[in-house]
């Protein structure tokens, strides 16, 4: 009796996830779900593990774009819809926020004469249909120099700006009531062996200028779209090999790669993944963006695909953004209960780690070795 119980639950919860899967591509490409007779109809409990789960994975309001494609007579209760429009309208206003924050604060930087490049965020935003839907975090800005990044902590410190430092080398602080991140590396690399080769990719690939949509208009750097495919495909790994990954980044990448796969060369970029050692990872990526999100195959970065999708997918229903709902971990540990739950976490993924990206798995194991024992 147990075991049919738990086998019906699954099955629900399956359903309840194909269900999600559907709005976020309609929401993602802007089109009715194909899916309607597959997942829909569900009954008012699934709508509600629906919503909740959009929101474990940071994309209720990508999913509210999906559920606007949906016939009326499959719609969730009108409750849960004005309760979904009303926390995208929140995501909305947010994105409006960290857009102001975002050019003030990048207009102080340029005063100074520097130019920190934004990374992720915002600046990924704009490869949306309708950028404003798509949840934010922390603004997250690189510099490149070492003359940039002092420069930059001591405009802080004359500021007044408490900074805390992360394991990273890195720092993080609150700029007007936004989280702000900055770091000294722009790519999420940790195999030592690579550094040349990617310092000479970011001088090859270099930044371009991307304009904020407020007022006044503003700009900030941001990577080429080489880099950017590159930066968000190592964002994705550094998570899922640790903590864990959810569906917002991946989304992410799907529509980076579908307005950028123009301006990329794919030999090139074949070349770059299999030298980093990521040419088995890059193909489960790329299967998930297929398979899960609906990206065209034309638009991968280039056209290598794993035979599934699933030790990935495992990983992002698991734990949702970042693996903040992982069921397995107390997520409002800190100090040493903290450092023993993110080890924990590593320790659950050390085999798909090493399966997926074994140089950049021990490299990365090792950073997180050190950073454990601060």
């Amino acid at each position: 009796m147990t075991s049919s119980v738990a086998t019906v639950a699954e099955t629900v919860a399956e359903q309840e996830r194909t269900a999600l899967l559907a709005l976020v591509r309609a929401g993602l490409w802007e089109r009715e779900p194909a899916e309607c007779e597959g997942c829909f109809p569900l009954p008012a409990a699934s709508w509600v593990a629906v919503f909740r789960l959009a929101r474990q994975q940071t994309v209720t309001g990508l999913a509210f774009c999906g559920l606007r494609h949906l016939p009326s007579h499959l719609l969730p209760p009108e409750s849960l819809v004005m309760r979904w429009a009303a926390e995208t309208d929140a995501v909305e206003r947010r994105n409006r926020k960290m857009n102001q924050a975002l050019a003030q604060l990048s207009a102080e930087f340029r005063q100074r004469g520097l130019n920190p490049v934004l990374q992720k965020g915002q600046g990924t935003a704009r490869y949306y249909e309708q950028p404003l839907v798509r949840e934010c975090g922390d603004i997250d800005l690189y510099f490149g120099s070492e003359r940039e990044w002092q420069s930059a902590m001591d405009y802080l410190h004359q500021c007044g700006i408490r900074v805390k430092r992360q394991a990273d080398e890195g720092i993080y602080y609150q700029w007007h009531g936004t989280s702000v991140e900055h770091h000294r590396q722009l790519l999420d690399l940790y195999n030592p062996s690579m550094r040349e080769f990617m310092k000479q990719i970011e001088k090859k690939h270099g930044y371009r200028q991307f304009a904020l949509s407020t007022e006044p208009a503003a700009s900030i750097a941001v990577p080429s779209p080489f880099l950017e495919l590159l930066m968000l495909n190592l964002h994705i790994l550094k998570h899922g090999i640790g903590r864990g990954i959810g569906l917002r980044q991946l989304c992410d990448m799907a529509r980076a790669c579908y307005r950028l796969h123009g301006e990329v060369d794919p030999q090139e970029m074949k070349s770059a993944c299999r030298r980093l050692g990521l040419g088995r990872w890059c193909q489960l990526l790329h299967s998930f963006l297929v398979e899960c999100l609906g990206l065209p195959v034309g638009c991968l970065p280039y056209h290598e695909t794993a035979p599934t999708a699933r030790p990935l997918a495992d990983i992002v229903w698991r734990g949702g953004n970042f693996g903040q709902h992982d069921a397995g971990l107390q997520q409002q540990a800190t100090g040493w209960r903290r450092k023993f739950q993110t080890a924990r976490s590593f320790g659950r993924n050390v085999g798909f780690a090493f399966h997926y990206a074994p140089k950049e798995a021990f490299w990365f194991f090792l950073q997180l070795t050190k950073g454990q024992v601060k």
